[in-house]
């Protein structure tokens, strides 16, 4: 990351609560890809992001 590009903004819903499988219920990430994310490049953070998106329309929360 060069320091002109932007940071990919957290997920961060502000609803903190894990499910039975340990997903993050407001922004359906990992408890690792939470507590890495300060450390995380945009290309890894746009994996993570992708990886909600499909946990959330696995788990019906898209409309």
């Amino acid at each position: 990351m060069t320091r002109d590009d932007k940071p990919v903004a957290s997920p961060c819903v502000s609803i903190c609560a894990l499910d039975e499988n340990d997903f993050c219920t407001g922004c359906q990430r990992s408890i690792d890809e939470i507590r890495r994310w300060g450390r995380m490049d945009n290309v890894e953070r746009l994996q993570v992001l992708q990886r909600c998106h499909a946990r959330a329309g696995a788990g019906g929360l898209l409309f």
